[in-house]
């Protein structure tokens, strides 16, 4: 990356924005196609179905969505960037042929409806969803591989176009799907977000070209990088995304246990959507720290930003959910019926807590990748997701809870014990390369 002298809070909030954007902009995926889907026939069942598909679709992504903090750490020069897009083209090859496998109609009857127990009919809708997804999680980790290196090299402003390119398919699509008689909503959701993670994918590489003929051309070699170097930093970051992304299905199955199931089902991923625009403030930060921590005033400066950054995204999420604006988004925006935004309303003030845990993860996980430590990374997540399966478990059957606020409630807790628990490994970080 071109160095960037004093580090200012400018400065951060210069290579940051764009990175916001792209996030921000991801997160109007979520709540726009819900909300579609809420407007087509038997939104309940398509909803739910919806849900449950782009779970199995973060499950199969979960390898390859570490691959941008694997690039920009990683990518120094021709050789590390041959052999670690040689590693991302065997990860995608992978996971195209898992998603086969997880379709085949046994396979997925079994997981379905014998492990999670959902409806035959949510099923049915769910499986022609993860069929139409099978493009999403390769195209994800070559995209992704491809900014890493961008954002590295300060050109964060092009990330932010290849999501506008993203969004714009994905907006094309959806709406002409929706215009289509007795297309299901599921199908309108999957198809859309398919067609837009492609169309960026190829964006970004046309994006890229001129700054990865210079690195191919280029004198500078960098660093050796074998591919057991790749594994040894990549191994805990994958393993982190795979365990947390994996409890997605977990909390699908004990929505399926719990009272009032369907509606749970139905109005996560509406609050996940709109919740998901206020931790994008958080996890767009991720990458800034890595890129720009060199010295102990650059960790000052950017903690200082990520501390206001945590109290800005609580206040603004407060506002929705603890005033009538609540029910504005939740019918108005979101196509919820009344009964359904009631159901919701006290989930998503629980929910208003968890931007704040996102904010102070990423930040801590920056520091931690940057100094090449993430080990610490996946036992925090093992703890996250350890306790929000033993919260779900005592929430749903010992105190009878509704799945969907024992589910926030989980998520909430399970995240927080992650966020303390690398308080000393992020403190041993610090202390190794500022001394203090």
């Amino acid at each position: 990356m071109k160095d960037l002298a004093e580090l200012s809070y400018k400065k951060i909030l210069i290579f940051w924005l764009p990175l916001l954007a792209t996030w921000l902009m991801m997160s109007i995926e979520g709540p726009f196609l819900t909300a579609l889907i809420a407007r087509l026939a038997d939104p309940e069942f398509n909803l739910a179905s919806y849900g449950v598909a782009f779970s199995f679709a973060l499950i199969i992504e979960s390898p390859v969505i570490m691959m941008l903090s694997a690039s920009t750490a990683l990518v120094d020069g021709k050789f590390s960037f041959f052999k670690l897009r040689s590693f991302v083209n065997i990860v995608n090859l992978a996971l195209i042929v898992l998603m086969l496998i997880v379709i085949y109609p046994p396979v997925f009857d079994f997981i379905s409806i014998g492990v999670l127990n959902l409806p035959e009919r949510v099923a049915h809708l769910t499986h022609m969803a993860v069929a139409i997804l099978i493009p999403w999680a390769p195209a994800i980790g070559y995209r992704r591989f491809y900014q890493g290196i961008m954002i590295r090299n300060n050109m964060t402003r092009m990330v932010a176009l290849g999501t506008i390119v993203r969004l714009s398919a994905m907006s094309l699509t959806a709406i002409l799907l929706f215009g289509v008689k007795g297309v299901h909503g599921v199908v309108v959701g999957a198809s859309a977000l398919s067609v837009g993670v492609i169309a960026e994918a190829f964006a970004t590489r046309l994006m890229s070209s001129g700054l990865i003929k210079k690195i191919i051309n280029g004198t500078d070699s960098g660093s050796e990088l074998t591919y057991g170097e790749i594994v040894r930093f990549y191994y805990p970051l994958v393993l982190t995304s795979f365990i947390s992304l994996g409890i997605h299905p977990v909390v699908t199955f004990f929505l399926g246990q719990s009272r009032m199931a369907l509606e749970s089902l139905a109005v996560l991923p509406v609050l996940n959507s709109l919740v998901f625009i206020f931790r994008a403030f958080g996890l767009s930060y991720q990458e800034v720290g890595i890129a720009l921590i060199k010295k102990k005033d650059d960790f000052i400066k950017l903690r200082n930003f990520a501390a206001v950054m945590a109290l800005l995204v609580f206040t603004g999420l407060s506002i929705i959910s603890f005033t009538p604006l609540g029910d504005v988004w939740l019918i108005s925006v979101s196509g919820l019926s009344e009964q359904l935004a009631g159901f919701a309303a006290l989930p998503l003030m629980i929910y208003t807590f968890f931007p704040i845990t996102t904010v102070w993860i990423n930040f801590q996980r920056s520091l931690l990748v940057n100094v090449r430590i993430t080990k610490p990374i996946t036992y925090a997540t093992m703890i996250e997701v350890s306790a929000v399966i033993l919260l779900l478990f005592l929430t749903i059957k010992y105190f009878d809870m509704t799945g969907v606020t024992a589910a926030i409630i989980s998520y909430t807790i399970g995240r927080l014990a992650a966020n303390i628990y690398l308080v000393n490994p992020f403190r041993s970080a610090r202390s190794k390369i500022f001394g203090s």
